[in-house]
């Protein structure tokens, strides 16, 4: 049976990520992975919640040398829980805070006593189910995505190379969480196959970004998202020095990259993928639209649809994107299949929408939505959500008027507070949806 190591390195006293209480090495994370091995309950499925980015990676590998299968929702909600208990009825939940697990067989996480002996590393079998990953559900309800232990080990060494860190290993700080394919992918696996020690908490707030940032040595790597960087920039704090930027799970505006690297002086780089497909290519996004796929990783054209497959993508996997194929592995992206909008026989993109909306002075975040359901006339109608502080919607509605055309400006435009995000800044349709129902309800009220 084929077999790969858990880690890339063998120096057992290379750091393997960074705590509070200070640096853990190879070594002890691999005294605390077999500690916490033999505790767990014999099972099939294991649902890590840990938000510890240390604790999820000694869970994660534990599981595996107990032949166990890490479930990783975008989202722990009840009704996320509820539904993974009924798909899959043997799983343990493991925790490292309160949160509520109702319906779910708990498994607290211990306090580790690390043995004595010389800590081996661990090889898994290729073909294992290492992970089930589930997508955000952005379009619909959160589907699973499975993952064998050889696909994630070329994942993790094929994002390295991308990003030049298997010759220069850098210190990773993510604001996202590691149960999210990205967080996953940019920050766990890096650290496993890319020999990049990381932080094990997930700074949120400007200033704690900040203090995080200080408290790893350099190189640094700071993994992030448009939505996160945004907010990091508009806080006007000073920052540590960063040597790379890696941002994804949106679309990343050139004005913002630059903004980065200007402030930062670091170059930022974006990652393009999905849950079902992976990490698929980077680009340096001041220096142009073109993407480059990461080694081993080949798209094939099927009409209008493009399919990713080879390297560390599981099967065939069907893009959701419009996909422009260059030469020598570089593409460009055109939208979403799902983001075209025909209006009357004009044609958009929300994602070209949603650039604009942006674009508008004093707009802090928005997005434009497209019902179901079509207006009285039969013409279907554009919603916009926005969060500008101190404009007025008419307001808004001039400044788009100048942007983009007439059959395209939303009706209604609705001020929010903020807008219904995820942890990793994106925004499910089923949000937009309730904003929209709420807006409906109260305009039925003659209050809107």
């Amino acid at each position: 049976m084929n077999r790969l190591p858990l880690l890339a390195g063998d120096d057992l006293a290379a750091v393997f990520a960074w705590r509070p209480e200070g640096p853990v090495s190879v070594g002890d994370y691999l005294a605390d992975v077999h500690a916490l091995a033999e505790r767990l309950p014999a099972t099939g499925h294991l649902l890590n919640l840990c938000h510890d980015r240390y604790r999820f990676a000694v869970g994660f590998a534990a599981g595996l040398l107990r032949g166990m299968t890490s479930l990783q929702p975008s989202s722990q909600s009840p009704e996320t829980f509820r539904r993974l208990a009924a798909d899959f009825p043997d799983l343990v939940a493991l925790c490292d805070d309160p949160v509520e697990t109702p319906e779910l067989s708990r498994f607290d996480f211990p306090l580790l006593v690390r043995g004595r002996s010389t800590p081996t590393i661990p090889q898994i079998a290729v073909d294992h189910l290492a992970a089930i990953l589930f997508t955000s559900g952005s379009t619909g309800l959160p589907q699973a995505q499975k993952k064998t232990w050889g696909k994630l080990v070329l994942n993790g060494r094929a994002g390295a190379q991308a990003l030049g860190l298997d010759r220069r290993p850098h210190a990773l700080v993510g604001t996202v969480p590691v149960q999210h394919s990205y967080g996953f992918e940019s920050t766990f696996l890096l650290a496993l196959h890319g020999g990049c020690p990381f932080w094990s908490g997930k700074p949120f707030y400007p200033q704690d970004i900040a203090s995080t940032l200080a408290a790893v040595p350099q190189p640094r790597l700071l993994v992030t998202t448009p939505f996160h960087l945004s907010a990091l920039l508009a806080a006007g704090i000073d920052l540590p020095a960063v040597d790379l930027l890696l941002s994804a799970t949106a679309p990343l505006s050139t004005k913002l990259a630059t903004e980065a690297e200007t402030r930062t002086g670091a170059p930022l780089l974006e990652i393009y993928g999905s849950t079902e497909s992976g990490q698929l290519a980077s680009r340096r996004t001041t220096d142009g639209a073109t993407w480059t796929l990461l080694p081993g990783v080949r798209l094939e054209q099927d009409g209008d649809h493009t399919l990713a497959c080879a390297g560390h993508v599981e099967g065939r996997v069907a893009l959701s994107d419009v996909i422009e194929l260059l030469p020598d592995g570089r593409f460009l992206l055109h939208g979403r299949h799902a983001d075209l909008i025909n209006i009357a026989g004009k044609r958009t993109s929300l994602a070209y929408l949603n650039h604009q909306l942006a674009a508008v002075p004093g707009v802090a975040d928005g997005a434009f939505f497209l019902p179901d359901e079509e207006s009285p006339d039969g013409i279907t109608r554009l919603a916009a959500f926005v969060v500008a502080p101190g404009l007025t919607p008419r307001q808004i509605t001039v400044a788009l008027r100048q942007r983009i055309e007439a059959i395209f400006l939303p009706r209604p435009l609705v001020l929010v507070d903020e807008l219904p995000r995820n942890s990793t800044g994106k925004l499910p349709r089923s949000g937009l949806q309730t904003l929209y129902a709420e807006h409906v309800e109260r305009a039925g009220h003659g209050r809107s």
